[in-house]
């Protein structure tokens, strides 16, 4: 059975683990904004991870 925190193809990193991992805003008070999810929304994703090709046709 794969990590169940390991980004699936085509998902940011960053965005997969803040959205999944409880620990990533543990530090956090209540309401608080995540400055790493703030900047990440204001300046994109820095990557993807990639697709496997498609195989279908």
């Amino acid at each position: 059975m794969a990590n169940p925190l390991e980004t699936p193809p085509g998902e940011c990193p960053q965005c997969w683990q803040h959205a999944h991992d409880p620990r990533a805003h543990r530090h956090l008070k209540p309401r608080e904004d995540c400055p790493e999810c703030v900047d990440h929304m204001d300046n994109g994703h820095p990557y993807l991870v990639p697709k496997k090709p498609s195989r279908w046709w």
